[in-house]
């Protein structure tokens, strides 16, 4: 494919499979605004349980922060490899973008199985609900970016630089971005606001 017939890989509204996608970010952005308002609402329903600051731990928080952006960092640089047509450079980037995603989720779920192994889970209280609710969401949209980088990065390495590869990977980087902005808000919302 030569750079000419290159498809534009930045956030082109004439391509209907990106507004579409930016349509369903936008559907996200309703769900996570209302998990943030539920939260910000529930925040002191403890109910005899564990506050805020019993249970987040900052520098965990800030060093899984680092590493998330360290991973939409590479995802970034994937992508700056995809006009060059460079499948290696793109490959490498992408495999660390989803140790460092994998790395995040791990300590997520290493949280988060703590907190119920204590006693201290969904149910306890309206906070922990409300907690869970928001964590494990973001969670859940970790493991998802992590599975379309693995289907994507098969889909470029066995059919190269096609136009549908690109887009799927475009799709990929603004999602995975996304996801890292929701958590910001995450972290300032609960832990830095929680924390201290």
């Amino acid at each position: 494919m030569t750079k000419s017939s290159y498809p534009d890989t930045h956030h082109d509204i004439s391509s209907n499979t990106i507004f579409g996608f930016w349509l369903y970010l936008m559907t996200d952005c309703v769900m996570f605004a209302s998990f943030f308002a539920a939260y910000v609402v529930l925040e002191r329903g403890t109910f005899g349980g564990p506050t805020p600051r019993e249970i987040i731990h900052l520098p965990a928080a800030l060093v899984q922060t680092l590493i998330l952006l360290a991973s939409s960092f590479a995802c970034g640089m994937a992508m700056l490899s995809a006009p060059r047509e460079s499948k290696r450079k793109l490959l490498l980037w992408l495999a660390g973008s989803f140790l460092l995603g994998s790395l995040f989720f791990g300590m997520q779920w290493t949280e988060l199985s703590r907190l119920a192994s204590e006693g201290n889970g969904w149910g306890r209280s309206a906070f922990l609900s409300a907690y869970f609710t928001l964590v494990g969401t973001h969670g859940a949209h970790i493991v998802i970016g992590l599975l379309l980088m693995i289907f994507f990065g098969l889909q470029l390495y066995s059919r190269g630089f096609t136009a549908a590869v690109l887009r799927r990977l475009t799709c990929l980087r603004i999602y995975w971005q996304f996801i890292y902005l929701i958590w910001i808000f995450t972290f300032t919302l609960v832990y830095l606001t929680g924390g201290s």
